[in-house]
């Protein structure tokens, strides 16, 4: 009787986010295929897996894949986990899966972290409709396909970048989406995790004065939302401030919070707020 394939998932930070479930099956399988062996031996030790390993990665992912297929014919079982989060994301597991089922190998995926999903949900981007993009190509006619493409997608964009190619990446997405809003999230539940809401101007000209450190997932507002507030906006710029300001006030709002949602619906800074408005009572005076 054939043997199965596991995808386990993998904590992408904190140790404490392997499931019970995943535990269990790295335990009981004859076989675990690991991105990176060195990597994955501290997490098997730190659970006390005995398990044997094997290397799958991304240069002996077709040859490799072969093998460990004839070894699940055999029976064994196998356990497939990639070095953080969730295997055939961004990730070689893809094919090894895609071999699978044209042998009919049954395969069964164990959910648990991805980087790509944590990002989404801390964005405050819209999480109804997004793409993953992964990481951008670094051949310069498919990257700029690529960045073409993404510059008229709608839906929430999700991408995944290294500390080194992170400011290219903020320059090439300005140029071809335009102004948005973008999380930068990094090091994404481990001790230091950050999380910054901006612009992508704003992200960029940040990244100029302070080196990345850390993995980054980038999630990037689409282009319909954009193209909804800038719409918005220019709805509120038929009113004056005052007639601005006096919509909110009149729902019992205070001064401050008045001044802070005109300038959020403006596109302006509260300073742009307060400056405008004591230019147009100095000229009624």
């Amino acid at each position: 009787m054939a043997g199965m394939l596991y995808l386990c998932a993998t904590p992408i930070g904190n140790l404490e986010d392997m499931t019970f479930r995943a535990l269990e099956t790295l335990r009981n399988v004859d076989l675990i295929a690991a991105e990176d062996t060195r990597n994955s031996i501290k997490l098997l030790n730190h659970f006390g897996i005995k398990t044997p390993m094997t290397s799958y990665h991304e240069y002996n992912r077709v040859e490799k894949a072969h093998d460990l297929i004839r070894q699940m014919q055999e029976g064994k079982d196998v356990a497939l986990i990639t070095d953080a989060g969730t295997p055939a994301i961004s990730d070689p597991g893809e094919t090894l899966v895609a071999f699978c089922r044209e042998a009919g190998i049954q395969v069964t995926s164990l959910p648990g972290a991805a980087a790509c999903i944590t990002a989404l949900t801390l964005s405050g981007l819209s999480t109804r409709r997004f793409c993953f993009e992964g990481f951008l190509p670094t051949e310069k006619k498919e990257r700029r396909a690529v960045l073409e493409e993404l510059g008229q997608e709608s839906r929430t964009i999700i991408l995944y970048e290294a500390p080194h190619h992170l400011k290219q990446a903020l320059h090439d997405l300005r140029e071809a989406l335009g102004e948005r809003k973008v999380t930068v999230c990094r090091e994404l539940t481990k001790k230091f995790e950050t999380v910054m809401a901006m612009t992508l101007e704003e992200a960029a000209a940040y990244y100029e004065r302070e080196e990345p450190r850390g993995e980054y997932v980038l999630v990037v507002e689409g282009k319909g939302m954009a193209a909804k507030k800038e719409e918005e906006q220019r709805g509120w710029l038929e009113f004056s401030l005052e007639e601005h300001m006096e919509y909110y006030e009149r729902q019992k709002m205070e001064h401050k919070e008045a001044m802070k949602q005109v300038a959020k619906d403006r596109g302006i800074s509260k300073r742009e707020v307060y400056q405008g408005l004591l230019k147009g009572r100095g000229e009624k005076e």
